[in-house]
């Protein structure tokens, strides 16, 4: 049984709009305008058991306002949806108990009392038998490295220290369903990396399936080996992150490092993208023709280095946006 189902899941909110000026402000008080928009519109797609996803797609394109139905925040205008067997806004407490979500931009720590406090907060919360608590914060103060963290106050905590915090604190009723929006959001690559390396150890140790948003394409490519692209509300990619790499991306760069440039015809040997007078040139080049225009610049020029790369995932996905069409 899936962890996470949605079915034709439709979500809209009706807007007031008036123009400037007293007059439309009068006018408004006997007769309001209103426009309809629609923030998520026919998606249906299933999660499975232990499945890392990504949720990818530009600022608002209905990523956080699904996960928020999901979560059981928000009541959907239309569809279905059932998470763990639960439907989530009926907010029953084997639901909750099983569930979590962490938005970047969003903090449930108390900011003045230590993190420890928040910890134990939680517990009472979630009624988590006292062992059970001390095992779980033991396992996730080894896992994040939290153990100088957790008698500090929040306020004197970095942006990184209180991340982490924050996932610990949304972890310890062990829950079997995480949806985390923009986790990494505004950490540096440091601490990205280790926030990723944690998710990826908790996904491995506990079986839970994850729904993960981000910009940060290097959280997608450590995690997620199925991605799910989402815009002006509708689903245009399902599917494992090498097919849409394979779909939208028909060529490789092989990057060279030359001893001279000078005296040589680099467009013969495929598109010239960049070039520098240190004898850096990129060329691109279709997947197929890779080998053969390889072998020939390995043949023809004075090559110090060769590299072959697929292009940046951030590219491949921009492809998808501008497409604006189903695949």
């Amino acid at each position: 049984m899936p962890s996470i189902t949605i079915k034709r899941l439709r979500k809209a909110y009706k807007v007031y709009e008036r123009e400037a000026g007293v007059l439309a402000a009068v006018r408004s008080l006997v007769r309001r305008k209103t426009r309809e928009i629609v923030a998520v519109d026919d998606v249906s797609f299933e999660v499975e058991p232990g499945e890392v996803v990504g949720f990818l797609g530009p600022n608002g394109a209905g990523k956080t306002t699904t996960l928020k139905m999901l979560a059981g925040l928000l009541y959907p205008t239309a569809g279905e949806i059932s998470v763990l067997g639960h439907c989530p806004w009926k907010r029953e407490k084997a639901f909750l108990s099983q569930i979590t979500m962490v938005m970047g931009q969003r903090s449930q720590l108390i900011w003045d009392i230590p993190a420890i406090d928040s910890f134990e907060l939680n517990r009472a919360i979630y009624r988590i038998p006292l062992p059970t608590y001390r095992d779980v914060l033991d396992t996730l103060t080894d896992l994040l490295e939290l153990g100088p963290l957790l008698q500090k106050p929040v306020r004197t905590l970095s942006l990184g220290e209180r991340m982490k915090c924050e996932i610990a604190a949304a972890l310890l009723h062990r829950p079997q369903v995480l949806f985390l929006d923009e986790p990494t959001i505004g950490l540096d690559v440091t601490m990205q990396r280790r926030i990723r390396s944690f998710i990826g150890e908790y996904n491995q140790r506990f079986g839970a399936s994850v729904l993960l948003t981000s910009h940060y394409m290097a959280d997608v490519e450590a995690l997620c080996k199925r991605i799910i692209v989402i815009h002006h509300g509708i689903i245009l990619f399902d599917g494992d992150l090498t097919s849409l790499v394979e779909r939208f991306s028909p060529h490789k760069k092989i990057v060279v490092s030359l001893d001279t440039l000078n005296g040589y015809d680099l467009q013969a040997y495929g598109n010239v993208v960049e070039h520098s007078d240190e004898g850096r040139v990129v060329f691109q080049v279709p997947k197929d023709e890779v080998a053969r225009v390889t072998g020939k610049l390995l043949a023809d020029l004075p090559i110090l280095d060769v590299t072959i790369e697929d292009p940046p995932i951030e590219s491949v996905i921009e492809q998808v946006f501008a497409q604006e069409v189903i695949v």
